[in-house]
């Protein structure tokens, strides 16, 4: 079941595009501007509505972090914005200053993809904030992109209806006539589809297009085959142009927004329809599924975003062990471990972590140095790649864990020090401290805090150690 359970009417245009990261949502709009807001009451966050582009909003995205935001304009930039402040920290300006359509990070977050109307394509690196390398698709406008989750390649779809494959030095691999009338949008799963009979794994890629459809595609990359693009089936059930496709964090389900104003949530292993969600009033422009909690966004031309909380029958990666054992991923074994590897398309690593003993505390407490200095893992990519798995684990494991009521709004932490400040809300007391040392707005509202008093949250702190040794027993 999806049920709607949130609104947001803050735009003054057209919804072009929503994100999420782990903590956060954002949305771009024709009125020039990207919204964030906390997932934890999808209330707006005080540096937001971000200011900047002077034409239209296109498309915006997180980084794997979550620690920046990437936006993209009809004003020919990408802008990159820090997420715990909201300062722009680049504009980056497309070649020939086309408009640019969309934009996307690597897994590792060492590019910023950028793709434009004129049908260039270009690779940032992230770090320099220069150009890295640059192509161009051939007749038609660049529309959609979406990376492999190892990032050893990505894809693109132009308004020509084509569908090019791309390694990671910008090198033209395949191309494939997909959707007569134009791609509109593409994703790629981040979990492999494997292949009993021949013993390959696939990437699973969804397209959408002008054509009413959505079709679903197995990519195989391997050094020594080169590429293969297998179409697997066409979705139906829209009944006009399809603007937006997205995976679910697991890859058991597909989402789709649409001309005909309707949403539609696919179970991937069937096609069969599961839900189709009609409240928006004007066309779908974007959709996304939340990475670490079963929250659904769907943007529209009637210049809202719906939040949709969904009742999931299967687990999102990060809980499939946790959820499925029952077991604190504190306690996982050593084998729990090596299901959780090869749920995150790590599979490479099981034999080097049960050699070290590694278990989930030892999993928890990894670090970059424990995984270049003990582990001997030399590839500063496959490190990266490691290290946000697990960060991503650690979020989930505090999101499923912990009541959010006894979450600080500003660090996301278990407080220990609760306290009540003059907006109402509960905030950990250094946090909120550090806070209105700079400013005089609540973190919550972002209206002004007619007064700076700190009172002591007694009730709320004993009740987190009532919690706290509920978990121990």
């Amino acid at each position: 079941m999806a049920t709607l359970i949130h609104t947001l009417a803050d735009h003054s245009d057209d919804v072009n595009y929503c994100a999420f990261s782990s903590s956060c949502l954002a949305t771009c709009s024709l009125d020039k501007t990207i919204r964030v807001y906390s997932l934890s009451n999808f209330a707006e966050l005080p540096y937001s509505p971000l200011e900047g582009h002077t034409y239209a909003v296109h498309c915006c995205c997180f980084s794997p972090s979550g620690l920046m935001l990437a936006s993209c304009s009809t004003d020919g930039t990408s802008a990159l914005w820090d997420t715990r402040d909201g300062r722009r920290l680049a504009v980056l300006e497309q070649p020939g200053a086309s408009p640019v359509r969309v934009c996307r990070f690597s897994p590792e977050a060492t590019y910023l993809l950028a793709g434009a109307a004129d049908g260039s394509v270009v690779l940032w690196n992230v770090q320099s904030m220069k150009l890295y390398r640059s192509g161009k698709v051939k007749g038609g406008s660049l529309m959609a992109c979406a990376f492999s989750p190892n990032g050893n390649f990505f894809v693109t779809g132009s308004s020509s209806g084509d569908l090019t494959i791309w390694d990671d030095k910008m090198r033209c691999l395949y191309n494939e006539k997909a959707h007569d009338l134009g791609v509109t949008c593409c994703d790629i799963s981040s979990h492999p589809v494997s292949d009993s009979e021949n013993g390959f794994r696939y990437f699973q890629m969804a397209s959408c297009g002008q054509d009413n459809h959505i079709k679903l595609w197995l990519i195989l990359f391997a050094d020594f085959l080169g590429v293969q693009l297998k179409y697997k089936c066409t979705l139906n059930g829209h009944s006009a142009p399809v603007l937006a496709c997205a995976f679910s964090c697991d890859g058991q389900m597909i989402v789709s927004g649409s001309v005909d104003k309707c949403v539609l949530i696919y179970e991937t292993s069937t096609g069969n329809t599961l839900h189709t969600l009609s409240q928006h009033t004007r066309y779908v422009t974007t959709c996304a599924f939340a990475p670490h909690s079963p929250l659904l966004a769907t943007g529209s031309m009637d210049k809202t975003v719906h939040i949709w909380q969904l009742d999931l029958k299967q687990p999102c990666a990060g809980d499939t062990v946790q959820n499925e054992s029952k077991v604190a991923i504190e306690d996982w074994s050593e084998d729990d471990v090596s299901t959780w590897l090869c749920a995150q398309d790590l599979a490479d690593f099981v034999g080097l972590f049960k050699m070290n003993n590694i278990d989930g505390k030892e999993l928890l407490n990894l670090t970059k140095e424990s995984l270049a200095n003990e582990l001997k893992i030399e590839s500063l990519g496959l490190r990266s790649k490691v290290l946000q798995k697990i960060e991503e684990l650690r979020m989930t494991t505090i999101s499923v864990s912990v009541p959010d009521e006894f979450l600080c709004p500003i660090t996301r932490e278990l407080m220990n020090d609760p306290v009540i400040a003059t907006d109402g809300y509960s905030y950990e007391r250094e946090a909120m401290e550090n806070w209105i040392s700079n400013r005089r707005s609540s973190p919550m509202t972002n209206l002004p805090l007619h007064s700076l008093m700190l009172t002591p949250n007694r009730t709320l702190k004993m009740a987190i150690s009532r919690w706290l040794e509920s978990q121990q027993k």
